[in-house]
This record gives C-alpha cells, structure tokens and sequence, in this order.
C-alpha cells in the first residue's frame, strides 16, 4: 500500500491528460446513454480543467446510441451495420458531450480519426497540429474513431479494442503525462490462493505474466476487454505516460487518481 501511495506521487505533476471512457462505462445495455454518469464524469473533467490541466477524452459509445436509436438489442455483424450505427450514435453522443460541458463553461472540439491517420505523416502531422491549437484556446478535444470511413482490413486487425489503442496513440501524439483509462472493474485483477480476485495496485512492468491474467472475451456492446487495456496501457507506458486503469462508474474517480489515492491499477511510466 504504502510502495502504491508513494508510485502515485507522480500525479502531482500531470499537466496534460488523456481520459479514455469506454462504451460500457457511458452506455447502459439498451444502448441509451446513462445520462447520471456521463453527467458525474463531465463535471468532474470540468473540474480537473479548471485546476490547469490540460484535458482530451476519448470516447467510445457510437455505435451503443446509434443501436439504441435503430432499435437494435446485439452489436451488428457487418461493416456496413457498424458504421450506419456510429452515424446515427456519434451524432448523439456528441450533442451530450456539447450540452453537458456547456453547463460547466467548457467548450469541446469533436475529432475523428482512424487509426490509419497515425500510419501517414502528413495527416498525423495536421491532426497533431489541430489537437494543440484546441489545447491552446482552451477547447477539450472529444476525440473518437471514425468508424463510418475504417475499411475491412482495419477492422480485421483491430476487431479486439474499444478505443483503447486509439487512447495509446493520442498520448503518443500529444505527449500527455497521464492516460485514465475508465472502464467497468476497479482495475486489473488477480486470484489469490483460494481463488478471490484481488486487484492489482500497481504493475511496474506489463509482461507475459500480466496478460495472462486476463481474457479477451468482448461484451455486445464493446470491442475492449483488459488485454486491450493492457496492451494500451503497455505502449502508452512505453513512451513516457503514466497509466491507470480504474472504474469510470464510480463517483470522484478522476480527482481521486489525481489526488495520488490508491484507486485502480496504477501502469507505471517506462514499463515495457
């Protein structure tokens, strides 16, 4: 506990953060945003921006409302189904974020970007350029994937993550100093001797070991599972960033992790 609380020091420095909140954590099963958490976390992302840091989120949850709006109950099969509901959703998720941080005095800058963008330096270069310009004036960059243009191969390729990679590759973008990765479990988990799971304060290197602790198995309504997040967290770590992975139900979970309380699982920066 102790080695955990003095690991967490570090948060006292964060100046610019990255806070990845998944489809689980914003969506309720019928696909219709839970409007009470999405409230809590907003305010509390005002909160951490009016203290001076720097704040970009990235949102999953698309295509959650575009099937709640379609009337759909599983997460569609096919490309096209997929991005007809990230067309209708990302619409409504969106205009929550606007509404939602109007009421704090923030303004939001919507960014799409497809994990392709990353692949070209020209595109990589703009987007950077765009981020730090919101950044500057004051915007919260609400950043999600641009599932209506990602093609087959992408998907093939990415089929087990739920923005987690994207949240990866914005820190490494924007050379953030923390990513919060929020998720539905308290952080990552292990079983002790009579089988109870126990979560893991903090990993100082994400391993074989580590990975073994998880499965991959994704819920209908998200791509991720912890081996995504641990693989996020892993190259998000890799370049300088601390992480932690935590529950985004839980009321004050931003501020606490800010405040070095021992809350998730704390990705210690330069773990490979």
């Amino acid at each position: 506990m102790k080695k955990s609380l003095k690991y967490r020091e570090c948060m006292a420095d964060v100046r610019r953060v990255v806070v990845k909140i998944g489809s689980r954590v914003l969506v309720q099963k019928t696909g219709r945003p839970d409007m009470r958490v999405m409230r809590r976390l907003i305010r509390d992302l005002a909160m951490i921006k009016k203290s001076g840091r720097e704040v970009l989120v990235v949102t999953s949850g698309a295509v959650g409302a575009g099937m709640e709006v379609l009337g759909m109950t599983e997460r569609p099969a096919t490309l096209p189904e997929l991005q007809m509901a990230a067309a209708v959703g990302q619409t409504r998720l969106m205009s929550r974020y606007y509404d939602l941080f109007k009421k704090h005095g923030c303004k939001v800058g919507q960014v799409l970007l497809t994990h392709s963008d990353f692949q070209h330096k020209v595109r990589l270069s703009n987007a950077r350029r765009t981020m730090e310009t919101l950044l500057r004036h004051g915007v919260i960059p609400v950043i999600n994937e641009n599932d209506v243009v990602a093609d087959e191969e992408i998907r093939a390729d990415l089929a087990l993550r739920d923005n987690d990679l994207l949240a990866a590759l914005v820190v490494k973008m924007t050379r953030a100093d923390l990513l919060a990765i929020l998720t539905t479990t308290n952080g990552v988990k292990q079983p002790d001797a009579t089988g109870r799971m126990h979560r893991i304060r903090y990993i100082e290197s994400v391993n074989r070991s580590v990975f073994q602790l998880v499965n991959a198995g994704p819920s209908t309504l998200s791509r991720g599972g912890m081996l995504s997040k641990l693989k996020a967290a892993r190259s998000a770590a890799a370049s300088g960033c601390s992480v932690v992975i935590a529950e985004g139900r839980k009321p004050d979970v931003l501020p606490r992790i800010l405040a070095g309380r021992d809350e998730g699982t704390l990705v210690l920066a330069g773990g490979l």
